[in-house]
């Protein structure tokens, strides 16, 4: 079986997905914090679309 390489998100250094790699997909546990203290000053977040209920739309 190949083993899979992916690109850590915040430094973008190639990281093996193997079970044995607690970080991933960081290559690191400073990555990895990096990345949680972003999301947590909300530099980083997840766009949806709006969702109205019925009440809204009158």
């Amino acid at each position: 079986m190949t083993d899979l390489s992916v690109e850590c998100p915040n430094c973008k250094k190639s990281v093996e997905w193997i079970t044995s790699n607690k970080h991933r997909p960081f290559c690191s546990d400073r990555c990895k914090l990096i990345d949680l203290g972003e999301w947590a000053a909300e530099r980083r977040s997840i766009s949806v679309e709006q969702e109205y209920s019925d009440n809204d739309r009158q």
